[in-house]
């Protein structure tokens, strides 16, 4: 893998997650928040309605290196639906579900490893699970400055990676609740009607930093980090 910017070298993912430091630099009141998707060439960030098809193993390593360097993962229920997570060690999986309808056969809640925070507005319970499930409950609707409140107040997660899905990921953004944006630019093209990196984003310009840009000979990636300035 070639940095191109700051400083062109030869790196890897491992050298270059290594000096990440999300937590000291979180804002009173949330967690420091970055979110990781793959895209392809013309914008999709599913193939048959999977993420994993998009990236290589470059892309996977980014991820899990992403992981070690955060104490919460996010996800909204679409994406715990298709992916049907396990369990990410060290770190609390948060999941945004608004009717609780989830795969709750899936490893992450069969498990009985870790811990499970569901943020809702269904007054149902969720069914007996092996993983400790915990419910948060808002009205309505989730509210995610609050959801991220809770988290850093009452839980003192202090550094957040959001994996999706794209609505979520366009809630963040437009609430201004998202500090940087890592993603891997696939050289393909999908077709289709999958959705981009965000739905229903509001319509305004929103400037970025390039903070990296790094390339993977072998498969033609481009990894890129961008800033935010939230």
């Amino acid at each position: 893998m070639r940095r191109l910017v700051p400083d062109p070298a030869e790196t890897t993912v491992a050298d270059q997650v290594a000096g990440l430091d999300f937590a000291a630099a979180a804002p009173d009141g949330r967690p420091y928040v970055v979110t990781n998707f793959a895209l392809t060439l013309d914008g999709q960030a599913t193939i048959a309605g999977r993420s994993g098809k998009i990236g290589s193993d470059a892309d996977t390593a980014m991820l899990v290196g992403l992981r070690t360097r955060v104490e919460a993962v996010l996800i909204g229920a679409g994406t715990m639906r298709a992916e049907r997570y396990g369990r990410i060690a060290g770190a609390l999986m948060v999941i945004i579900s608004g009717r609780l309808d989830l795969p709750w056969d899936a490893p992450l809640f069969t498990a009985g490893e870790g811990e499970v925070l569901i943020f809702t507005y269904s007054d149902a319970d969720p069914p007996p699970t092996e993983t400790p499930v915990r419910v948060e409950r808002h009205e309505r609707a989730v509210d995610l400055v609050l959801a991220l409140a809770h988290l850093r107040g009452e839980r003192g997660v202090r550094s957040l990676l959001c994996e999706g899905g794209p609505r979520l990921h366009a809630e963040l953004i437009d609430g201004g609740l998202v500090d940087e944006l890592f993603v891997t630019h696939a050289p393909k093209l999908a077709g289709g009607d999958g959705p981009g990196l965000v739905v229903d984003l509001a319509e305004r310009e929103r400037q970025l930093e390039v903070a990296w840009l790094l390339y993977e000979e072998g498969t033609g990636e481009v990894f890129a980090r961008y800033l935010t300035g939230a």
